[in-house]
């Protein structure tokens, strides 16, 4: 038995939810025959994901990235790219790597982000727009505070918040102390999906924090420097954030 051979506290099937069932009565034959671990078996049940030309050919358990829909993705995004770009000259393989990580970011995004058990409709063109709930957002605000940052050019110093005052700087720093424990919710709910919307409400929050005040032009050195320690602090959440949905961040969208 695996709980033994690797002396497991705790085991996980991630399972389509046809197979409810059939976990159902494995557990309960296992803790009948008086096995001391029974208790910890757990089946993540995972709806299936239905896309515009028809339904996938597997379960969100069993693949998070289709083969079937990533390269359709990719071009989404590629295009997305060129809209939003179309002026900068760029090495064709860099494009494609950054089209790539934006793809797939759009991809699992959408598909994590929900309920495990939802069986949804994936739309490909909503997963690669960079506003509104999605993974390219998330990456778009991710990527806006780094190039802020470079242009800054200064690695930072000890926080001190005493210069932020205003309602924006105070709405974003919740975010940011919230995090730990939104993590904690998500492995014990064993769903990404908390993860998901913090992440969307924080960039959310950078975004408005960005448009109340100056913070590259603050006039004071001492609020700037703050302001510049915030954006860095919520990069690194945000950043942390995406990967443990197993997303790969850009510096340039």
């Amino acid at each position: 038995m695996k709980a033994e051979e690797f002396d497991a506290d705790e085991q996980i099937w991630v399972v389509g939810d046809e197979q409810i069932y059939h976990f159902k009565v494995l557990f309960e034959i296992l803790s009948r025959l008086g096995y001391p671990w029974a208790d910890k078996l757990h089946h993540l049940a995972y709806g299936m994901v239905h896309a515009a030309g028809g339904e996938m050919k597997s379960a969100r358990a069993r693949s998070s990235t289709p083969t079937t829909s990533s390269s359709k993705i990719e071009e989404l995004a590629r295009r997305e790219i060129a809209e939003r770009d179309a002026a900068r000259e760029e090495d064709e393989a860099e494009l494609a790597e950054r089209a790539r990580k934006i793809g797939l970011a759009a991809l699992k995004f959408m598909i994590l982000g929900v309920s495990p058990q939802t069986t949804m409709t994936y739309d490909p063109k909503a997963s690669v727009s960079f506003e509104g709930d999605t993974g390219p957002y998330v990456l778009y605000a991710y990527a806006r505070i780094r190039r802020m940052l470079e242009d800054a050019g200064d690695e930072g110093a000890a926080f001190d918040p005493t210069p932020l005052g205003d309602a924006s700087e105070r709405r974003l720093a919740l975010r940011l102390i919230e995090f730990p424990g939104v993590v904690a919710r998500a492995a014990r709910e064993l769903s990404p999906g908390p993860i998901a919307t913090w992440l969307i409400e924080t960039a959310r929050a950078y975004h408005s924090h960005n448009r109340q005040v100056p913070i590259l032009k603050a006039e004071d050195p001492a609020t700037r420097r703050a302001r510049l320690d915030l954006s860095r602090a919520t990069a690194a959440a945000l950043r942390r954030g995406l990967e443990l949905m197993g997303i790969e961040t850009v510096d340039r969208m």
